[in-house]
């Protein structure tokens, strides 16, 4: 990279936190966005006088692109954006920023995908890894990006990454020595257009893994159960269940606890009930971070004292507050239909549930026929809301309100809901359009309880 002139596409944590990674080997940076009205001042402003960097947004030309050796794409940033034909037409290798920080890191490294519970996941595994190495890196779609942290990395580190799908999309030489695919369903549609193209995204985390790696696969999915019984698959397998007790080296959950099989032999883990978390998926998560813990070298007592202390990540049915006999839960990470699935379940009681948001072409059926029996009423915001009254119509539901803002909306779910009920935000949509992201959603859902 030193003396490299770097082409950067995109100005939000990702492209910032690569252009700096850049800066601090010695190269120059390039950093581009195509709206033409992003503000110059505000994207310069996390930059030194003496950076050398160049910024330029709206309609980019070939001569721009003279001297670039190398592009780095954004994960936020559509392969098929029309500017990334000029990088081909000019043989400019392009790569994701996920790549640029591999590159760049030392020491072992394990990488966490799936469409729900990577931050759940990846959180849990960090601070596993805390546990038994000096030195720790969190990183990727938790917390900052990766490229923000790989130079502080070392032979001794341990990092463990959180990968989207969007991430996977632009890896060249990424290879993890722990990988980890926790489930695959329909998400992110608008972007990969059908669930083939999202599929081969999720699976790329193994593309470059070898017999000496391992991955650690969801044996309850049967995508990945195919995938991992596939004859071409390289790195060694290990499972996790909460229906089945797979073959082999394997996880799985059996009258209340999690267990453990390897080398034929079976173990306890821990009884659910000592973990502070809530659902069968969370269990699930709970048990793919175990795997990917002790394929990291990590003693298993040494795992289990971490399950037992280790709580629910922000925005991630997230407990805020118990208000008249009545507990508010906080689920905006909720993105998708299943994981709002995940959500409901996991429940105790009759609920008054919040959802609506970003339509990222998403079916809701699945979810709408859980409401019966177990939702009292739904509050719809957002610009799926008459989607998602249309599906509800369809199957009979109709204890539905519209809310134009979160403050109506929670004030809707005060009022039905009586002593015992549960209050969750779990909007299986994407935040944006009436927020910045799923944080500022949640966030705002949080001080919305607090002020009722």
């Amino acid at each position: 990279m030193k003396e490299s002139k770097v082409f950067i596409a995109g100005t939000g944590k990702s492209g910032i936190a690569a252009a700096k990674m850049v800066l601090a080997m010695n190269g120059e940076v390039l950093l581009y966005n195509s709206n033409a009205d992003t503000d110059r001042k505000s994207v310069m402003s996390n930059f030194g006088a003496d950076d050398k960097v160049t910024f330029l947004c709206g309609e980019l030309h070939p001569v721009d692109l003279r001297g670039i050796q190398l592009a780095v794409m954004s994960p936020g940033i559509p392969m098929n954006s029309s500017f990334i034909a000029l990088l081909d037409q000019a043989r400019i290798p392009v790569i994701g920023e996920l790549e640029l920080a591999y590159q760049a890191s030392k020491g072992k490294i394990a990488a966490i995908t799936g469409t729900n519970g990577k931050t759940t996941t990846t959180a849990l595994v960090g601070e596993i890894l805390k546990a038994h190495y000096k030195n720790v890196v969190v990183a990727g779609n938790i917390g900052e990006p990766f490229s923000a942290e790989a130079l502080k990395t070392s032979e001794e580190s341990a990092t463990v990454v959180e990968v989207s799908s969007f991430m996977l999309e632009t890896i060249m030489d990424f290879r993890p020595d722990v990988s980890a695919i926790l489930n695959i369903t329909p998400d992110h549609l608008d972007r990969h257009l059908t669930m083939d193209n999202y599929i081969k995204c999720k699976k790329a985390i193994v593309m470059n893994q070898t017999k000496e790696d391992t991955v650690v696969l969801n044996y309850s999915d049967p995508i990945l159960r195919e995938f991992g019984q596939s004859r071409g698959l390289k790195p060694r397998v290990v499972w996790f269940s909460s229906r089945e007790k797979p073959k082999g080296d394997a996880l799985y959950l059996n009258d209340d606890c999690i267990f453990l099989r390897r080398n034929g032999k079976e173990e306890i883990v821990i009884d659910v009930h000592e973990l502070n978390l809530l659902g069968t998926h969370n269990y699930e998560n709970v048990m793919a971070a175990v795997a990917v813990g002790l394929n990291m070298g990590v003693p298993l007592e040494e795992i289990t004292e971490v399950l037992k202390t280790f709580k629910a990540v922000e925005h991630r049915i997230e407990f805020v507050r118990e208000r008249c006999k009545v507990r508010y839960y906080n689920d905006s990470k909720g993105t998708n239909p299943d994981a709002a699935i995940q959500a409901l379940k996991a429940m105790p009681g009759p609920t008054i549930l919040i959802g609506g948001g970003y339509d990222k072409h998403s079916e809701y059926d699945d979810w709408v026929k859980l409401f019966p029996g177990k939702v009292k009423k739904l509050i719809l915001l957002g610009q799926t809301r008459d989607k998602i009254y249309e599906c509800c119509r369809k199957y009979g539901f109709d204890e539905v309100s519209f809310a134009d803002d979160m403050s109506e909306a929670v004030r809707t779910c005060a009022s039905f809901a009586d002593e015992g009920d549960y209050v969750l935000l779990s909007p299986a949509c994407a935040s944006w359009g009436m927020f910045k992201n799923y944080e500022e959603r949640g966030e705002i859902f949080k001080r919305c309880v607090q002020e009722l």
